[in-house]
């Protein structure tokens, strides 16, 4: 097929983004002009060997802190669209009236009070979320440190056209194209100088997660195994079960190197095996640690550009098909030789990508500690799993019209199905395994393993 990739230069160019992020897009461009899915097929990977997992529970703690080497990095480009939301999803508020921004910055200014460490805190922004974020985070004046930004900012990508490759051109420009996936955070914190910034002040190791995973926090014991064992880098994974079978899985290549496999990069006729959860037994919950001079050394190797591996997402803007390129950071562990995984507990995975998951935070089956940690209550091991009709509570603005009166106690829950149009009074307790078919309102009552 013809290549448009001159007209894409043009493009970028235009919009002002740097020849680092023009190289980039030029060769993820070349390999699906060559053909490339991005698909990885099952016949070249193979479960992670135990030599490759950690049990976090093995792990023992050290009387030494090494909190003054460590840098906190949260991803916060994400918009929440699927919910409903125009403005940066971290603004919503998510537990005792507050945000997860609130959230995010009380656990570090909590951290930095009871160590004496300035640990900073960097955000890396889209072009959608950084304006709000900002804006809202100058109420937290001294968490901003020194000789640091508080934020740096991802860029974009053009959209391609499936059809002929060429770039997607709508009459509203922001159609046109898309953020890169977060994997692009290496060669941005390189070009923007944060890298070189961070090891000047002897910052050596990162904690990288999303912001929207509240159970995401600074962990000494995995900090210090990290730092005596030199690897690096270190993905956190869970334990995966039928729930999340569709999402993507921890494998390794037959030589032995770990790679993570996403959704999008399962073939077709390949889903049987992708969501076999006995034999690809761990999922990335997308915190990570990574050691800076290790990927520093990387960069200069790559000329600034990690290769990971291509995510051809298929998209479709006002009825033309469209290729969305991106990459995402966990695949960083195939990049690095020795790379490892921790299974951590499920508690370290709580994100909000669905109005279920926010349901679940909002109820008591978590609470803030002291420390503003969100973590489980009344020792439950895992949340319940909560289905709602989509139809009814698929956006933000359902959901709170839905449980305007009140959040249903489901610290005894299993799981909670909801296929009708139901709203939610006071005192509403549900027990077991719950299924509400039909349309009503309720409150004051007790549901314990019942369809009703």
């Amino acid at each position: 097929m013809k290549s448009s990739l001159a007209q894409f230069v043009e493009i970028m160019q235009n919009a002002g983004l740097n020849d680092l992020v023009i190289q980039s897009f030029s060769t993820y461009y070349y390999q699906v002009l060559e053909g490339a899915t991005g698909k990885i097929s099952e016949n070249e990977i193979e479960p992670p060997d135990e030599t490759n997992i950690i049990d976090y529970d093995k792990l023992r703690t050290s009387a030494s802190s090494q909190l003054e080497k460590l840098a906190v990095i949260k991803l916060n480009g994400g918009l929440g669209t699927s919910m409903g939301l125009k403005k940066a999803k971290t603004l919503l508020k998510v537990k005792d009236d507050l945000n997860f921004l609130d959230i995010i910055a009380r656990q570090i200014l909590y951290i930095r009070g009871e160590s004496g460490k300035d640990i900073p805190l960097l955000l890396m922004h889209s072009f959608n979320t950084q304006s709000d974020s900002l804006s809202y985070l100058l109420k937290y004046s001294q968490l901003s440190l020194p000789h640091l930004p508080l934020d740096f900012v991802q860029n974009k990508f053009p959209k391609i056209r499936r059809d002929d490759l060429s770039p997607l051109q709508n009459e509203n420009d922001n159609l046109n194209w898309n953020p890169p996936g977060h994997g692009e955070i290496y060669s941005v914190l390189a070009s923007s100088g944060v890298l070189d910034k961070l090891l000047e002040l002897g910052f050596e190791y990162a904690f990288i997660s999303n912001s929207d995973n509240l159970g995401a926090v600074v962990d000494e014991k995995i900090l210090n195994h990290f730092v005596k064992s030199k690897k690096p880098f270190l993905m956190e994974v869970c334990r995966r079960t039928e729930v999340d079978k569709k999402g993507g899985h921890l494998a390794q290549t037959k030589g032995g190197q770990l790679l993570l496999r996403e959704t999008a990069q399962c073939k077709d006729d390949e889903s049987e095996f992708f969501q076999d959860v006995s034999k690809y037994s761990y999922f990335n919950t997308n915190n990570l640690w990574v050691n800076l001079k290790a990927l520093k050394q990387k960069l200069f190797e790559t000329n600034n550009l990690l290769p990971l591996q291509l995510i051809l997402n298929e998209k479709e803007v006002d009825g033309i098909k469209v290729y969305q390129i991106e990459s995402a950071m966990g695949a960083a562990i195939s990049v690095f030789k020795d790379s490892k995984a921790v299974v951590v507990h499920r508690d370290r995975f709580a994100p909000v990508k669905k109005t279920t998951d926010l349901l679940a935070i909002w109820s008591d089956v978590y609470r803030l500690t002291d420390e503003y940690n969100l973590v489980l209550d009344n020792g439950m091991k895992r949340p319940p799993k909560i289905d709602l009709n989509e139809k009814y509570y698929k956006t933000i603005e359902q959901l709170q019209e839905h449980f305007a009166e009140g959040i249903p106690s489901l610290k005894q829950c299993r799981s909670l199905t909801v296929q009708g149009n139901v709203y939610f009074g006071k005192n509403v307790e549900i027990i077991g395994d719950v299924m509400i078919t039909g349309n009503r309102k309720l409150e004051h009552c007790r549901l314990e393993n019942v369809e009703v």
